[in-house]
């Protein structure tokens, strides 16, 4: 992934194959990224990367990050629980996700057409933020599917580091088990998943 800024709006986030080419969806996309970047930083947010994407913080905190995808590109909200969202424009990142966090372009121009509601959204995000205000931890249960219960209790060393995962991490393990429909391929996602659950990783990070 990439480590400096001007590396993503030149070539991308270097997640994939198409870092640097003309088929990366930076280059697609590449006009409404740069005015959703002038407007973050025209409302005094500090740049950086994370993630190998955009990020924008202020006081301390994560407001916003890009993204960009083959269908559309993105400004998604941290702690977007507290946005009161009167324009209706979040919308959810996909069924997993639990609050309705991100605004989705579909063109390039359309980033100007709402960019007095993007602002006043950072404005409001970065009160929350001055503030140290924060959602309300929501306590979500997780099914956790048979096959990786058996597979921690069947192999200690296993177990240990599963537990000592982030609970974002523990996560994406098991909806991406759940995804599944058969038993025959939970399971084999697991012997796969073990090598990255010891090494502390997510089920999608590299």
């Amino acid at each position: 992934m990439i480590t400096g800024i001007e590396e993503y709006f030149l070539k991308g986030c270097g997640r994939c194959e198409r870092f640097g080419t003309s088929d990366c969806s930076t280059r697609q996309w590449s006009s409404g990224l740069a005015e959703l970047r002038q407007i973050c930083l025209d409302r005094g947010l500090v740049e950086t990367v994370k993630w190998g994407h955009p990020c924008y913080m202020h006081a301390g905190r994560n407001i916003v990050i890009m993204g960009a995808l083959r269908n559309d590109f993105r400004l998604s909200f941290f702690n977007a629980a507290l946005l009161k969202d009167p324009h209706g424009v979040l919308e959810k990142a996909g069924p997993n996700t639990r609050q309705p966090d991100m605004i989705r372009f579909t063109a390039n121009n359309q980033v100007a057409a709402v960019k007095p509601v993007i602002e006043s959204y950072l404005l409001e995000a970065m009160g929350y933020a001055e503030s140290g205000i924060k959602p309300a931890v929501q306590n979500v249960s997780i099914l956790i599917p048979d096959e990786l219960l058996e597979a921690l209790e069947s192999d200690p060393e296993l177990s240990k580091a599963f537990h000592r995962l982030t609970p974002g991490r523990r996560k994406s393990y098991v909806i991406h088990l759940n995804s599944a429909k058969k038993a025959e391929t939970r399971i084999s996602r697991i012997r796969k998943f073990r090598e990255r659950i010891l090494a502390g990783k997510g089920a999608m990070e590299k």
